[in-house]
This record gives structure tokens, C-alpha cells and sequence, in this order.
């Protein structure tokens, strides 16, 4: 073999290899980028209803999610997010995605918090995700002021979910047509 051939073949070993390591340092970094989202997440939700704090505090675990979504007549969104197992300290990256129809249009942008109630609930979201149809809710604003109707939750198989939107924490967040699932890329 001649010395071009093994310098071709030691820059295909390399390219081939230090790509790996790229695609590594990729992965880390998107779930970096994902963790400081989810706690820029959890100050604003405090900071719009600061007795959240206590209850992620007091809880098995949580997720964040942060989405965004596009609807004319019929609307879809998609998201990353995290949960914290609070027991276990493990961090779990998940997927989601939403869909809607109905009388709607515009662009849009959300985060989503999920209190667990227990240590299933918590395994049962990562090992499982959740799907949910139907549902609704009710929430307008402007700015800091808000206006919505119901508790500022929804309780879903020992959990509570809660959607903050750029108007506020969304009261009874809608979660028709939400399916999570964990991240095969990160995890």
C-alpha cells in the first residue's frame, strides 16, 4: 500500500470516528440546553403562581416541557422536555406532541409543568408516556393580565398538568390530543 493510501485510510478512520465523538458532544449539549430550559421553565412558573414552588418541592418528581405550535382550522405543536425523578435524581428526555381542531389560528408557544403525585405516576410517564384525547379549557390575556376559568390545573392520573403561555399560567390547560414519549436521541 502506498503512503497516500494510508493516510486516505487513516482520515476515513478518523472523520469516521471523531464523528461519533461530534455527535456526543451534540447529545450533551442538547440535553444541557434542555435542563437550563426546565429550570428557566420552573422560575416562571413560580414566579406566576409562586405555591407551585412548594409543590414541585414536596413531589416525587416533575417534567417541564416547552412547545411550539402552527393551527389553521386544525393545529399541531410538538416539544422537548425533562423529568426529574426527585427520588432517584435521574433525568429522563422526552418527546411530545399535540394536535386540535376547532376555530383557531396562529402561532403559538407554551411550557408545560407536570407535578407527580407518586413514585408510579413518575415511572409510569417515562416507561410508558402518556396520550390523552379531549379535554379543554378556557384562558385569555394580555400582557401580565389574565383571565381564565377553573383551578389552574388538570389532574391526570396522579398528576397535576399546568400550561403557562406568554399570557400567563393557562387555567385547565387543554391537553386534548397530547401524547409524550421519551427521546430515543438523548436518553
Amino acid at each position: 500500500m502506498k503512503i497516500y493510501q494510508w493516510i486516505a485510510a487513516g482520515a476515513a478512520i478518523v472523520a469516521l470516528t471523531g464523528g461519533n465523538a461530534f455527535a456526543e458532544a451534540t447529545k450533551a449539549e442538547k440535553r444541557a440546553e434542555l435542563i437550563k430550559s426546565s429550570h428557566a421553565t420552573l422560575a416562571d412558573f413560580y414566579k406566576a403562581e409562586p405555591k407551585l414552588k412548594g409543590m414541585v418541592e414536596k413531589s416525587t418528581g416533575y417534567a417541564t416541557f416547552t412547545t411550539y405550535g402552527l393551527s389553521f382550522l386544525i393545529g399541531g405543536a410538538g416539544g422537548k422536555g425533562v423529568v426529574h425523578d426527585r427520588k432517584t435524581g435521574k433525568e429522563t428526555f422526552m418527546d411530545m406532541a399535540q394536535a386540535s381542531a376547532g376555530v383557531q389560528i396562529g402561532a403559538s408557544q407554551s411550557r408545560v409543568l407536570i407535578v407527580f403525585k407518586n413514585e408510579k405516576a413518575v415511572q409510569n410517564f417515562v416507561d410508558k408516556g402518556w396520550e390523552f384525547g379531549g379535554g379543554g379549557a378556557a384562558s385569555a390575556g394580555v400582557a401580565d393580565k389574565k383571565v381564565g376559568s377553573g383551578s389552574g390545573e388538570n389532574l391526570i392520573s396522579d398528576a397535576t398538568y399546568y400550561t403557562l403561555t406568554p399570557n400567563g399560567l393557562q387555567y385547565g390547560g387543554a391537553i386534548a390530543g397530547t401524547k409524550f414519549w421519551k427521546d430515543k436521541d438523548l436518553n
